[in-house]
């Protein structure tokens, strides 16, 4: 059996492809980094890495030991802090949500969960975009509300809430009077209804190319007419703008907010929370913002 001391060592080494850059980052010497890579190697009877004078390499049995290796470290770690968390003096949950990405419901959902038997503080955390996916693998978060789609590698979902999708443009823009346009009309790279990855995956692009990090940001790069931006429906009445344009795009993906949660998760106060999340009346209100 490996012993995760190991792994962790090994890990270090096939990412830095030096030894003395893994030991200064596991606060070691290379000497006693180097003799338990040869007794891995030993245990495993394969060599995992080539070395000279000058380089260190991945050999295949290495490259694959790499690629099981991390998210089975990812595991163990993230065991660890749940543990922690459920064994704390005062346990409690940790959500997290992309700012402004909630569909307004996260007061509605918390108010719900508090009247809940298993209910436990919430602490919820704010992250970036793409962001709440890692956190739950690597038991940074016990819960999480995600617009999809998203990698659900070890991941359960139920979905919360779905709207329209519209699109913001600039106020002089050729459809923004007749108030509708279809996907082909605004010349997005998006083929229907049915199309979430292409659509996320342009909204994804905007964020990488233009450094986008929050509305003020998106609404003004429309506002200038260098992009189109697809935002469910209800950022109309949340965000308007005088220079700005919303228009129905009917045949464009609907916005779906999902509440997620680790396979492996047995915590009585998620399943609890899920279930608040999941039975919200048909009423509540539904204002997700993905960008």
């Amino acid at each position: 059996m490996i012993e995760s001391r190991a792994l962790r060592y090994f890990v270090a080494v096939a990412e830095e492809l030096n030894f003395t850059r893994a030991a200064d980052r596991l606060g070691i010497s290379a000497p006693p980094l180097s003799r338990a890579i040869r007794a891995l190697e030993a245990d495993l009877g394969v060599p995992l890495l080539e070395r000279d004078t000058h380089s260190v390499t991945l050999t295949t049995a290495g490259t694959v030991l790499l690629g099981q290796a991390r998210p089975g470290l990812d595991t163990l770690e993230a065991a660890g802090r749940r543990a922690q968390r459920a064994g704390a003096t005062t346990p409690q949950v940790v959500l997290a949500v992309k700012a402004d990405n909630d569909a307004g419901l996260l007061d509605t959902i918390l108010t719900r969960y508090a009247a809940e038997d298993a209910a436990l503080p919430v602490t919820v955390r704010l992250c970036g975009w793409g962001e709440e996916p890692r956190l739950l693998r690597r038991g940074e978060a016990d819960v999480a509300l995600i617009h999809g789609p998203f990698d659900g590698t070890g991941l359960d979902a139920e979905p919360v809430t779905m709207e329209p999708t519209v699109a913001a443009v600039p106020l002089g823009h050729a459809f923004a009077r007749l108030g509708t346009a279809t996907l082909a009309n605004l010349e997005l790279p998006v083929t229907g209804p049915t199309d979430t990855a292409s659509m996320h995956g342009y909204q994804r692009r905007l964020v990488d190319e233009h450094g986008i990090r929050d509305l003020p940001q998106l609404f003004a790069l429309v506002e200038l007419g260098r992009i189109t931006a697809l935002v469910p429906r209800s950022v109309m009445d949340r965000y308007p703008r005088p220079r700005l344009a919303y228009i129905d795009v009917a045949d464009a993906p609907p916005s779906v907010l999902s509440i997620v949660w680790p396979q492996e998760s047995r915590f009585t106060a998620v399943a609890a929370l899920v279930r608040a999340a999941t039975e919200l009346e048909p009423s509540a209100p539904a204002t997700s913002l993905e960008i």
